[in-house]
């Protein structure tokens, strides 16, 4: 899809977050969310954290979110790591497109637990996609979730996605849900 380009924004900031580029203070929250039990519920599962380690070591920790579009969720006054958000391109040969020739923007997010529940998610995503909007042509947004995962379903729907049909992948039943990017102009 030739409209959905990239988020040109490098930092957002909203009144509790900063969503910015990692940094290498930022080891230990991604070790965190990517071996967390409860945050991985839905993702797949947690990975080895020498598996993690040895990813970080490899890139570097800065280069995490060197994509556009790909940001860490920082608290705004201590500006340490709560999560990831990322708004990209859906690859083309993942299932979960409402259009034909697919590359629709989809938006990914997770929070490490003790940020769960405080509104935060809601938060980035809504201070994300309006800085998109204001960028990037109109466009449909997508959500891919486990359907399973009732609480982004939820989130999803606050946001003001919704859901358009269900799919087989990763052996589990993922929900789509799309929004219009004009949708989330301020």
């Amino acid at each position: 899809m030739a409209a959905s380009l990239t988020l040109s924004a490098t930092e957002i900031t909203t009144p509790r977050l900063r969503l910015r580029k990692a940094r290498d203070a930022d080891r230990d929250g991604f070790i965190e969310l990517q071996t967390d039990p409860q945050v991985r519920l839905h993702l797949g599962g947690p990975r080895p954290r020498s598996a993690v380690e040895q990813y970080l070591d490899a890139l570097g920790v800065p280069h995490v979110t060197d994509k556009p579009g790909t940001f860490v969720i920082a608290d705004r006054a201590t500006d340490h790591l709560l999560g990831t958000l990322l708004l990209h391109p859906r690859p083309v040969d993942l299932p979960g497109h409402v259009t034909e020739q697919g590359g629709e923007l989809e938006l990914t997010y997770v929070l490490r637990r003790a940020a769960w529940g405080a509104g935060l998610a809601f938060e980035a995503a809504t201070a994300a996609l309006r800085t998109a909007a204001s960028e990037l042509p109109d466009q449909p947004v997508l959500i891919v979730t486990q359907t399973a995962n009732t609480r982004s379903l939820a989130l999803a729907a606050r946001l003001g996605f919704r859901c358009v049909s269900t799919f087989e992948a990763y052996d589990a039943e993922q929900t789509l849900a799309v929004a219009d990017l004009n949708a989330f102009l301020a």
